[in-house]
């Protein structure tokens, strides 16, 4: 196990190495002035202290070295659009927003997507096993922004059961909740469905069953712990792009996030800012992977057997 868990973290350290890397590469060959309209109106002079003090006049290679060195130490810099203020600082204050939406949204998409994924999958080619996936189809074919202001507009406005936007207590999170977590809750109740389906079909399943177990012992005992292993495999990816794909919802219900910062620095040209949002965004995403990878691993012993880490 200690060699999996070490092979997995020099992946990840390797993973965000590249990140920031090819970040920093794009960044500096993104077209335009990184100071954006207010260079227009600036003198020769006045742009070269702007460039000094951002450390933008040196080498390229010596603008990567201190770059590698802060971001090593935490610092991602200051925004070029708000000068007094450090894109750590940006971040602390709206991520804890995106962050609780996430969770919000992950929480319901677990609890809805594997239930109907387990109720399709035991009623193969049944009634509630259509219901279950025309609604997974209606997931995936609404988009967040269809159903945001749909959900704002009846539940909100219209019956009054839920507040319609604002970050203002625990009941105005279900509704952008519920939005961000459609798309997810049809994709996992498909792949609840598709797995569960091919666990039932194995020998020591009908082995079960000629035992004269019942259904709820068979699906509890036999068929979930091995049903839910693709589950698990996606649910880093899903949890990091529910927690970064909240700009729309993050809009429609006003919420405090980070999804403002991140489209106004791509429109102002604001390097720090999208080196700094991007390396933070991919940091949780490759450590997700990594907790995945140890549940994963714990759950079914062969992955990390089969990878060499039984030691």
């Amino acid at each position: 196990m200690l060699r999996f868990l070490l092979r997995r973290l020099v992946y990840m350290v390797m993973t965000l190495w590249l990140i920031v890397t090819f970040t920093f590469v794009l960044m500096k060959n993104l077209p335009g002035d990184p100071f954006g309209e207010d260079s227009q109106k600036m003198t020769i002079e006045q742009k070269k202290i702007l460039y000094a003090q951002y450390g933008l006049d040196k080498p390229i290679w010596d603008q990567y070295l201190q770059y590698m060195n802060n971001v090593i130490h935490g610092d991602l810099g200051v925004s070029f659009a708000f000068p007094t203020r450090k894109v750590t600082d940006i971040i602390k204050q709206g991520f804890p927003a995106s962050l609780e939406l996430g969770l919000w949204a992950l929480g319901i998409a677990i609890a809805v997507g594997l239930i109907l994924g387990i109720i399709a999958a035991l009623n193969h080619n049944k009634g509630l096993d259509i219901t279950a996936m025309f609604t997974a189809v209606a997931g995936i074919s609404i988009p967040s922004f269809v159903l945001g202001p749909l959900l704002s507009y009846f539940v909100g406005v219209k019956l009054g059961w839920l507040p319609p936007g604002m970050w203002t207590g625990p009941s105005s999170r279900v509704l952008p909740a519920i939005a961000l977590s459609f798309g997810t809750i049809a994709i996992l109740a498909r792949l609840m469905r598709t797995s569960m389906l091919d666990v039932l079909n194995h020998d020591y399943i009908k082995t079960a069953m000629s035992k004269g177990l019942s259904q709820r012992a068979i699906v509890v005992r036999h068929t979930l712990r091995n049903a839910i292993l693709p589950v698990i495999t996606v649910l880093g990816p899903v949890f990091v792009n529910l927690i970064t794909g909240t700009l729309i919802v993050e809009q429609i219900f006003v919420v405090p996030g980070l999804g403002k910062h991140f489209v106004q620095s791509i429109y102002s040209n604001d390097y720090t800012m999208i080196t700094g949002l991007t390396i933070f965004y991919a940091f949780i995403l490759v450590v997700v992977l990594f907790i995945t990878d140890i549940i994963y691993g714990l759950v079914d012993p062969r992955i990390r057997l089969a990878r060499g880490g039984s030691k």
